[in-house]
């Protein structure tokens, strides 16, 4: 039994050793236990002091046995006095530790890397590296051979990569001002829209001093003061440099008079032979990048040409090329390409040829058959000369008085995918009509921009009592997909930047219906472009013949914005009235 006062305990222990705790009452009370215990009759003396002393020292200083008491329980080690220990994982870091590999040591590598059998492999495996190497290179060098080779571009000038713009009645183009007439700075105004028209360059003028037919009062190097100033022209070749676009200026001497060129008796003066080198000159170096000269079938003179042509080269400037353009009104081509034998040097030649097409006496149904002659027979008397295509101005007026809207966006796509540079006049690329009741070649007919007074050509006052709402303006069509003047701005940028249509052959393509001209463009390995225009006014179904022909072409642009497919096959074709198509298909070797 127990003394008196002394709690019965398991395994020797005492209330001190249970609760670990300090406190003072506790401890005396313990010690007066152990006291008593000792001093009591029947009970034991001998406690295991070892326990005593674990049991009083510092718990962080206690050795952490495997076996611990129940986390939460008395004497546990994971709470005591309400501060919680974090045992760590020593044993885990061991056993990473045991596990890590320390590999051989350098002395062991060189022993055994130096083994017969180690040798064999490094040999083994280093040739067959070289061979693996050497067979790469020789596929490669197979490959190179037998592909087809690429062509080598032909060197083209500026002038050779894109449509031409032509201003030739400033009046008409814009009024800067309120006095009604069309100047200069209303060209640099408009300069963002000759831009988004993606041509290379424009057209404008004549600009210069000329009395009607009064030789000795013309002045080829100043500007006429109804149109603007030289500062003012300065400042349109600068402002046309920003946009990157070419200025090239009409230099024809008596451009308000009856003859272009005076009479004889005039132009055949040195006077004024050496008047009109000045003024070339002049104008170069004011920073225009050509000069064009119109009627030149009353020169009657290609050395006159030579002569000009000359001055040009000498004034090219930045490695940009000068272009001389001459300009006739004669058709036919035999006489056409007479005026310009191989040394006069003209770089583009214009001419009214294919206004053959419009007399009002063809026949529609065969009207693609004329135009397959006219064009091949144009092609074939310009020999290697670079083709220049024009039709309209300046003494037919614009395109759509006479042919209506859906056949000038036909002629628009034979004008830009045939080879050489198309010639736009201003107001054809949105279907401008001329005034009614006045002759062509003297009719200024104004360009509209938008629906406000004077449709936006002129700030003065309104010289239409009420202006009808039009859809024949540049704000009407500008964005609008199947305007004329979006046809004809992504019909211009394809021209830029296809190469074969750049510099790519031209090619017949045989239809079994005289109403349709077909054509192929192709240039080495690029896409290539067929060409098919329903010159009817009704709607056909063609079969087209020609060995590089597939069975089903993609659709580039129809002249119809109600066409909405996006592939057609060739076989069965059907073409909506007066539709000219741009189709496309990729090179196979």
């Amino acid at each position: 039994m127990a003394a008196p006062g002394t709690a019965e305990m398991g395994g020797g222990e005492t209330p001190a050793m249970v609760h670990g705790g300090s406190d003072p009452e506790r401890e005396t009370g313990q010690q007066g236990s152990r006291g008593d215990s000792m001093s009591s009759p029947g009970v034991t003396p001998e406690l295991d002091m070892k326990d005593v002393e674990l049991n009083e020292m510092d718990p962080e200083k206690q050795p952490m046995n495997a076996s611990s008491p129940p986390a939460g329980s008395p004497g546990s080690l994971g709470e005591k006095n309400g501060v919680v220990k974090v045992k760590m994982e020593e044993e885990d870091e061991e056993a990473k530790m045991a596990a890590s590999f320390t590999g051989l040591t350098k002395e062991q590598l060189l022993q055994v890397a130096g083994t017969p059998g180690w040798v064999r492999t490094r040999w083994a495996l280093l040739v067959l590296f070289w061979l693996g190497w050497l067979g790469m290179l020789a596929g490669a060098i197979a490959i190179i051979v037998q592909a087809p080779r690429c062509k080598d571009l032909p060197k083209q000038d500026w002038w050779q990569k894109g449509g031409i713009y032509r201003i030739l009645q400033v009046e008409g183009f814009q009024d800067s001002g309120s006095d009604g007439t069309g100047d200069l700075a209303g060209v640099k105004e408009r300069m963002s829209y000759l831009s988004k028209l993606k041509v290379k360059g424009f057209v404008i003028g004549p600009l210069h001093v000329n009395p009607e037919d009064q030789p000795y009062s013309t002045n080829l190097q100043d500007v006429d003061p109804k149109l603007g100033t030289l500062q003012d022209f300065r400042d349109v070749v600068q402002a046309a440099k920003k946009k990157s676009l070419k200025v090239i200026l009409d230099l024809t001497p008596n451009y308000r008079g009856q003859l272009p060129w005076f009479s004889p008796d005039v132009w055949l003066k040195s006077d004024f032979q050496n008047k009109m080198k000045e003024a070339i000159q002049f104008w170069l170096r004011e920073g225009v990048s050509g000069i064009q000269i119109g009627s030149v079938e009353h020169l009657n003179d290609s050395q006159l040409l030579s002569e000009w042509k000359n001055l040009t080269e000498q004034e090219n400037i930045d490695d940009q090329a000068r272009v001389l353009i001459a300009t006739t009104d004669l058709r036919d081509p035999q006489e056409v390409f007479s005026l310009l034998n191989e040394t006069s040097g003209v770089d583009l030649l214009t001419s009214q040829y294919l206004q053959e097409l419009l007399r009002p006496d063809q026949n529609d149904t065969a009207l693609g058959n004329t135009a397959q002659k006219l064009i091949l027979n144009y092609i074939e008397k310009a020999g290697s000369r670079w083709l220049g295509w024009s039709m309209g101005r300046p003494d037919f007026g614009h395109l759509a008085q006479s042919m209506g809207e859906q056949l000038l966006r036909l002629h628009h796509l034979l004008l830009y995918t045939l080879p050489g540079t198309p010639f736009t006049d201003y107001g054809d690329e949105i279907g401008l009509r001329d005034t009614l009741g006045q002759p062509a070649s003297s009719n200024i007919t104004r360009m509209q921009w938008d629906n406000t007074a004077n449709y936006g050509f002129s700030r003065g006052p309104q010289q239409v009592a009420e202006p009808e709402a039009s859809n024949v303006t540049v704000q009407a069509q500008q964005g609008h997909k199947g305007s004329i003047l979006s046809f004809f701005q992504e019909l211009s940028e394809l021209r830029t930047k296809e190469r074969s249509l750049l510099h790519g052959n031209f090619n017949l393509v045989q239809s079994s219906n005289p109403a349709v001209f077909s054509y192929l463009r192709i240039w080495d390995q690029n896409k290539r472009f067929l060409v098919v225009l329903n010159f009817a006014y009704q709607e056909i179904s063609i079969s087209l013949l020609h060995s590089h022909l597939p069975p089903q072409v993609d659709v580039e642009l129809s002249t119809h914005a109600s066409r909405e497919e996006k592939q057609l096959d060739l076989q069965n074709l059907k073409l909506l009235p007066s539709e000219g198509l741009l189709l496309s298909f990729p090179y196979v070797a």
